[in-house]
């Protein structure tokens, strides 16, 4: 499923783009420690979801890093980037362009490029870090002919 699909898709059932409110609703307990050099990382132990965010980053930091990690949660729950990236070979860029895609989606509401806000001006009213701000997916546009069509722009 399209990543821009499934965020609507959640903003629609839990009425909010909140990710904490989303991992509270999805039973994902949200752990906020000190990480030291690392943002946060999404685990599971016991069959219990969970999301680490650093207690040190400011709350802005840690929305992103919050919606950061549920998209793993959500789109990877059975993946260990952290063991994959200190125990193997294999490329994890994917993963983490689709977890950071996720959260821009999220954080990035279209209304607002549909406002006329550009996706930079967008990502820095939303608290979205400008280096993955391209990744926001433009927003369609219906036009009403009449009330009975419209076209998908």
């Amino acid at each position: 499923m399209a990543i821009k699909l499934l965020v609507s898709q959640l903003v629609r059932k839990y009425g909010t783009n909140n990710p904490f409110t989303i991992a509270a609703q999805k039973n994902i307990l949200v752990l906020f420690e000190p990480l030291g050099g690392m943002m946060g990382y999404f685990n599971t132990y016991k069959r219990i979801p969970m999301i680490h965010i650093n207690s040190d980053m400011d709350e802005q930091e840690q929305r992103f890093t919050c919606s950061h990690e549920l998209g793993h949660a959500i789109q990877h729950p059975k993946v260990n980037t952290p063991f994959l990236r200190r125990n193997t070979l294999q490329s994890i860029e994917k993963i983490e362009r689709e977890a950071n895609e996720f959260a821009v989606e999220l954080m990035i509401s279209d209304e607002l490029l549909l406002n006329g806000l550009t996706v930079f001006e967008a990502a820095i009213a939303s608290g979205v870090p400008i280096e993955v701000a391209h990744l926001k997916k433009a927003p369609k546009r219906n036009i009403w002919n009449d009330e009975r069509s419209y076209i998908n722009l």
